[in-house]
């Protein structure tokens, strides 16, 4: 009998007790959102800081911290696919945005440095980040330096001819100056056979164009050609008018959209230098600012994570979704599918 009503009692307690612990565990979303609204109210909403500047190391391979006065060389990484969620031209945006404001905005970032190892990316991003640095570089009156680590292909090309001088290593791979759309299927013939029928309602000329389920019509593919034709031109205006040294002919009926080994891409005038590591190009971009010592700090902006990005809608905390997938290198999400792309792509 005694042993029944301990069990019962025991049995009663890890009851209550676990409740408890589950009550406290649902509570910490609700608290880290009362903290989050408090933390955002009016008066800290002006300025948000979305990145946290990091000292890398200079030219010399050394990391030191320097009196808060020294010039600063901004190195900006941009590596993978142009238009991806840590690549894109929003996240440039702010990060040149933040690099004149808390300790730097008494103007102490003298030069840009872009890290680049890309196959390319989207048009828009591509583009978007081409005239942020443009913008960056004549506005504040600094020179930016290219620096390729792998490759720079199609869109990373062309963001890298905002550089004032593009350095790449003897291994890396520059070029493909060219658009890509992803292809369009027709599958008519196939439901044909197999007695599928569909029907798609539009309205508008030419909103139905390249319909899959539908044989298509002569000359409804024009105007993708025409959007592919202007972003190739608007392409070579951007290199031949950023690298003088790129014949504008040649590129367009030799070079095509291939890639080169980077002392091919030399002698083509794609870039400045074959065989440079990053401190040696570090070390050429802190003579261009008229520095001949170690007295200056290398930083990178490192994106910080906030209660906002937790409580994003999409976020693994608000959807309770944890997703397990299998990245392929160069595959594309169902954001970039349907736009054009300076891509360099092999077997597309």
């Amino acid at each position: 009998m005694q042993k029944s009503i301990f069990n019962s009692a025991l049995r009663s307690f890890l009851v209550t007790l676990f409740a408890m612990f589950g009550i406290a565990f649902g509570m910490i979303p609700l608290m880290l959102t009362l903290i989050w609204l408090l933390t955002t109210s009016e008066d800290k909403m002006d300025i948000e800081s979305q990145y946290a500047p990091t000292i890398v190391s200079n030219a010399e391979g050394v990391r030191k911290k320097i009196s808060s006065t020294a010039p600063v060389i901004l190195k900006i990484n941009m590596e993978g696919f142009i238009g991806s969620e840590k690549f894109n031209m929003h996240t440039v945006h702010q990060q040149l945005i933040e690099s004149r404001e808390g300790h730097f905005k008494d103007g102490r970032v003298k030069a840009l440095l872009l890290h680049l190892n890309t196959p390319g990316g989207t048009v828009a991003d591509a583009d978007g980040i081409y005239r942020a640095i443009k913008a960056y570089k004549e506005h504040y009156k600094v020179p930016v330096f290219a620096f390729v680590d792998g490759m720079c292909a199609s869109g990373g090309m062309y963001i890298a001819a905002a550089a004032d001088k593009i350095y790449a290593t003897d291994a890396s791979l520059v070029g493909s100056v060219g658009v890509l759309l992803n292809p369009f299927f027709n599958l008519s013939k196939l439901m044909e056979k197999i007695g599928v029928e569909s029907l798609t309602l539009s309205a508008g000329k030419g909103k139905d164009d390249m319909n899959p389920f539908r044989p298509w019509k002569s000359g409804e593919d024009e105007p993708y050609k025409m959007i592919v034709d202007y972003y190739y031109n608007h392409f070579v205006d951007v290199v031949t008018s950023n690298r003088p040294e790129v014949n504008r002919s040649r590129l367009i009926s030799d070079y095509g959209a291939r890639i080169f080994p980077a002392e091919k891409a030399l002698d083509m005038g794609f870039i400045d230098g074959s065989g440079y590591s990053f401190n040696d190009t570090l070390r050429l971009l802190a003579k261009q600012i008229g520095i001949q010592d170690d007295y200056y700090q290398v930083v990178k902006m490192e994106k910080t994570i906030s209660l906002g990005d937790l409580f994003r809608s999409d976020s693994v905390m608000m959807t309770g979704i944890v997703k397990h997938q299998l990245e392929l290198p160069l595959e594309l999400d169902s954001k970039q599918m349907n736009q054009f792309l300076y891509l360099y792509l092999p077997g597309r």
